[in-house]
């Protein structure tokens, strides 16, 4: 398998992590859109390095511009950057696996499951209490900043979806190539693309010329 990868006029891989479309509905299904077309020759990833994957959490509202500031001081370190990223490539591919195992009515595979259940851990343990305005609210204090912060809402938001959900509202768009998450919030639960316009239009036009096709070929052999 390989990844379709752009490159800037500096070499390093271009990514859109940090402005990608927000379509899922709900944190965790937007956190496995960071890549595309799994499994395929066209995957695309968005999460080449920690930088992206701190654009990515500042973007989708997992952090907040003061947690996020905090965060940047880890990305100088080559080591500690590269293991966060890794950690959060492992908790995207686990909840990936889970998600397509609960539409597919089969058990959670227990490697993936763990995985959540540790990044989960962590998140619990670092949470507090706290009162606002609105009401009462988890947080994490502002002292609780270690790389991997960047991934205990996600594993919130993922734990939340599978202990809530209804499991037939959470779908994957089957367009070419895709494979995006998404929780179906239409009222008839009849969604089944992550955009109308971009992968329903794509398959619109290619059932289209198909027909083209079709007749065009009907003609010639009569």
């Amino acid at each position: 398998m390989s990844h379709i990868t752009t490159y800037d006029a500096s070499g390093r891989p271009v990514s859109r992590a940090g402005s990608l479309t927000l379509l899922a509905g709900v944190l965790c299904l937007n956190f496995t859109n960071t890549t595309s077309g799994r499994g395929s020759t066209q995957q695309l990833e968005h999460l080449y390095g920690y930088d992206n994957l701190l654009a990515w959490a500042r973007h989708a509202g997992a952090v907040d511009d003061e947690t996020a500031r905090a965060l940047e001081a880890y990305a100088p370190n080559g080591r500690v950057a590269r293991r966060a990223l890794k950690r959060a490539i492992s908790l995207r591919d686990a909840l990936h696996a889970i998600f397509t195992a609960l539409m597919a009515g089969a058990p959670a595979p227990p490697a993936a499951l763990a995985e959540l259940n540790r990044c989960l851990a962590e998140a619990t343990a670092a949470a507090a209490i706290e009162q606002t305005a609105e009401g009462f609210v988890w947080r994490w204090p502002a002292r609780a900043t270690p790389p991997e912060r960047l991934l205990w809402p996600v594993a919130r938001s993922a734990a939340e979806l599978l202990t809530t959900a209804d499991p037939t509202r959470i779908k994957a768009c089957p367009g070419p190539h895709c494979g995006w998450m998404f929780l179906d919030k239409t009222r008839n639960g009849s969604r089944r693309w992550c955009e109308m316009e971009v992968c329903g239009s794509r398959a619109k036009m290619r059932r289209y010329h198909q027909r083209q096709r079709e007749r065009a070929d009907s003609a010639q052999r009569q």
